[in-house]
């Protein structure tokens, strides 16, 4: 599915803990797809042209990403997200659902799946946040910088010029910056970084995500038995794979850890080919 036509399919729903844009595909079991910061759900778009022949593909924006508005008094908290994407649910009436996370996503929604085990068929992570690991060592020194406000004039300038997005932003989550279309990039950090005000907003979810939200429901997790499958790419610096086999030895849940070898962080763009047959053997 080319841009134009993924972003003429975007709708937006009003929930109780704000508006949330969205793109709703194909037919069948739903499947949501969350992507995490910095994205937004045009990370998907290949994955979901793949499986929209067999599954509802639902893939929301997260506040300030995409279409999706965020407002300043918006709760942009590993809880606050889970809430957001509970309420999404809710407002769509989607009942049961296989959920596929990334990144951050993949924080959101260990929330929104240890405290709706029963909305739950499935739950796949791809490389994301677990306990002990938000945020990456790797990521901290960014976290720093909007801890003290000085990231958002950096990251305006980088959404102004592609080829710093490619080298030194967003193009560092792919195995080849260099094959990501400057339309995509533009998707991705535009929304996010357009705008100094847009730029502030992501320096206010990045620091309030904290690692002692997830670490919070490990009690939780311990007796998470939702059929659970780890896709993980292994040249990614943020989450490398041995985050993925202590998730998987401390997750009663976890049926297999898939090994993409190579793959960064954005493999589910890059790769879906790595991605889609896993899930649909996971799915059954």
């Amino acid at each position: 599915m080319d841009l134009r036509t993924w972003e003429d399919q975007r709708g937006r729903v009003s929930t109780a803990s704000g508006d949330v844009s969205y793109t709703d595909v194909g037919e069948g079991p739903v499947a949501l797809f969350v992507h995490g910061a910095g994205t937004n759900n045009l990370l998907w778009r290949k994955a979901i042209t793949e499986l929209a022949g067999e599954r509802r593909c639902v893939a929301p924006d997260l506040p300030g990403h995409g279409g999706s508005p965020v407002t300043p008094e918006q709760d942009l908290s590993l809880n606050g997200l889970a809430r957001l994407l509970e309420d999404f649910c809710e407002s769509l009436e989607l009942g049961e659902l296989d959920v596929v996370a990334n990144d951050t996503g993949g924080a959101v929604a260990q929330v929104f799946a240890v405290n709706h085990p029963d909305r739950l068929r499935t739950l796949t992570l791809t490389n994301c946040d677990t306990q002990g690991n938000l945020p990456p060592e790797p990521f901290r020194p960014i976290v720093e910088l909007a801890e003290r406000g000085q990231l958002a004039p950096l990251a305006v300038r980088l959404a102004a010029d592609p080829q710093q997005a490619r080298t030194g932003g967003l193009g560092g989550g792919y195995e080849r910056p260099d094959q990501v279309p400057d339309e995509v990039l533009a998707a991705f950090a535009r929304p996010v970084f357009g705008t100094l005000d847009a730029a502030r907003q992501f320096e206010r979810l990045l620091t309030s995500v904290r690692g002692e939200e997830l670490d919070a429901i490990e009690p939780l997790l311990k007796e998470f038995r939702v059929p659970t499958l780890l896709v993980w790419g292994t040249g990614d610096p943020n989450f490398r794979i041995e985050w993925a086999y202590r998730f998987s030895a401390a997750v009663p849940g976890v049926t297999e850890v898939v090994e993409v070898p190579g793959g960064k962080l954005f493999f589910p763009d890059e790769r879906p080919e790595d991605l889609v047959p896993h899930l649909r053997r996971h799915w059954g």
